[in-house]
């Protein structure tokens, strides 16, 4: 499970490196659609984490490590969002 996380955190640190950088590139670039960025961004982040949710737990080896693996993804989702959030406004 050990590079399931690694992998995992990999991820989440890449869905908020891109909102960081695509909000820079939206605001310099036309600041009155960062709103639509913001949606889209948020939608195409749930719409991943969801994704790579439901691939581990389609495969997972049993029931208690894919609900930890939810769990864990989750809470790095939570804290990614605080962070680009407390980034950027």
């Amino acid at each position: 499970m050990v590079i399931e996380l690694f992998l995992s955190a990999l991820f989440v640190f890449l869905l908020g490196t891109a909102y960081v950088k695509g909000f820079d590139y939206v605001k310099r670039r036309s600041p009155d659609h960062l709103v639509h960025f913001y949606l889209i961004m948020a939608m195409v982040r749930m719409l991943l984490v969801g994704t790579v949710v439901a691939l581990y737990v389609l495969f997972a080896p049993s029931r208690e490590d894919a609900i930890r693996f939810a769990a864990i993804l989750f809470v790095m989702y939570v804290t990614m969002m605080a962070v680009t959030l407390s980034l950027r406004h």
